[in-house]
């Protein structure tokens, strides 16, 4: 990998696409630490702090937003909002004949996906805003915090609708520099960008758990934790490079005096197929019923204190057994919605293709509806352990519920920095191919 950048460092084009690209994320990293107007900054730092090992039901959110989010800056969403304009969609487009068209017209029905994208991420950045200045106003935002009230000092409604506006807007400019990295840098903008975000947290979450490490001054569980760190990356890398190669041969046809197909090929079904959303689809489920209960009247009631022992509470067993079942259902949700084995088996009829030993058409449907759900049960469960490794690190070293090296945390940095540097090494490839004849 530092192979590839220093090659990539010393080609002229790819240098000012990755100079390009570091200068974008400081911009961004810049905006993460911007406060919006109407907030008190002090009071805000002073809740950080106390709150600092429990982050509550915007953990996850915080940590896609680079740490903006309990800070209230101009890229308070970061990046979540596009995420989640971008699942709605995806999942739409099974549902909605309209959708499904534009996705088989090419680039110009991708392109009005993308546009349709883009105005369901400003109305959820508008909605996901609006709840959080209100979360903020309440003082409910930092739980324990004395001066959490004090937060927003000026509640009036136009200092409530400028902190909205400002919100909406950090969410578009992030949106735009993600789409910049996409056209000018060396692409795949919106990952880079949730990459950073995530990343930017490893420091603060690694010293946090030498501070409260008790053997050698701490740095026994420092060295324990990224000890098991490598373990859990080699591990992720491992995984995600796995996949099921389904072999498909193609008949040859001849077209007047030319001769066509007769080429083998394979399809390439990965181990984890659905990659890390699940993890974020059971999250979410996960908060809305702790989500209920802090915005209730009566949070001393007997559902409401159920709800908090047992789901809010990510160490209850009852908690931790339910998250492991809905990454497990969403797992195999996800891959059924994203891959359709009749299209595949209709386009694979229709050039003349055929996996050898199965007959075309609906057997081959079936074969790989077959393979795909064999492959599914070992990708959905090694989603559910890397899942619960926070868990199993806040029992084992007391860390925070954002334990580095597991969870949604791990996986998008793996995923996203193999992609990253697949993308690189493709480009030099490009600009440094050795032909036959030299």
């Amino acid at each position: 990998m530092l192979t590839a950048f220093a090659r990539a460092f010393k080609t002229p084009d790819l240098r000012k696409k990755l100079l390009f690209t570091l200068a974008i994320i400081v911009v961004y990293r810049i905006g993460t630490h911007i406060p919006i107007p109407g907030v008190d900054y002090s009071a805000v730092q002073v809740c950080i702090d106390q709150a600092s090992t429990n982050t509550g039901l915007f953990g996850l959110v915080n940590m896609f937003s680079g740490g903006a989010l309990l800070q209230i800056t101009i890229f308070a969403l970061g990046i979540m909002p596009y995420i989640t304009a971008s699942i709605i969609l995806q999942l739409l487009t099974v549902v909605i004949p309209r959708l499904e068209a534009l996705k088989k017209e090419g680039q110009a029905g991708t392109a009005k996906i993308t546009q349709y994208t883009r105005y369901l991420t400003v109305a959820l950045a508008i909605l996901q805003g609006t709840g959080l200045v209100a979360t903020a106003r309440s003082g409910a935002l930092f739980q324990g915090c004395q001066v959490s009230s004090q937060i927003v000092p000026d509640q009036s409604i136009f200092t409530t609708i400028t902190m909205v506006i400002t919100m909406t807007a950090g969410t578009a400019v992030v949106m735009w520099l993600g789409e910049l990295i996409t056209d000018r840098g060396i692409g795949n903008g919106m990952s880079i960008l949730m990459f950073i975000s995530i990343a930017a947290t490893f420091p603060s979450a690694l010293w946090a758990i030498k501070q409260q490490g008790s053997l050698a001054d701490g740095w026994i569980e420092f060295g324990t934790v990224i000890a098991v760190g490598l373990v859990m990356v080699g591990l992720v890398v491992f995984v995600e490079q796995a996949q099921r190669r389904i072999p498909v041969q193609y008949a040859k046809r001849m077209i007047g005096r030319r001769s066509y197909g007769g080429t083998s090929t394979y399809i390439p079904l990965k181990v984890n197929q659905a990659g890390v959303i699940p993890v974020i689809f059971a999250s979410s489920l996960l908060y809305i019923p702790a989500l209920i209960v802090q915005f209730s009247n009566n949070q001393e009631s007997g559902w409401a204190t159920w709800v908090t022992k047992n789901l809010a509470d990510t160490g209850a067993p009852v908690h931790v057994a339910l998250y492991f079942f809905l990454i497990v259902f969403f797992a195999f949700f996800y891959v059924a919605i994203s891959f359709n084995p009749e299209e595949v088996a209709d386009n694979m009829k229709k050039y003349g293709g055929f996996i050898p030993g199965i007959r075309a058409g609906r057997p081959t449907a079936e074969y790989l509806s077959y393979v795909l759900n064999r492959i599914t049960w070992p990708g959905s469960l090694y989603l559910g352990l890397i899942a619960l490794v926070p868990t199993m690190a806040l029992a084992g070293f007391g860390a925070n519920q954002n334990f580095p090296f597991g969870g949604t945390s791990i996986l998008i940095i793996v995923g996203v920095g193999l992609e990253t540097v697949k993308q690189i090494e493709s480009q030099l490839q490009q600009r440094n191919y050795e032909g036959f004849l030299r």
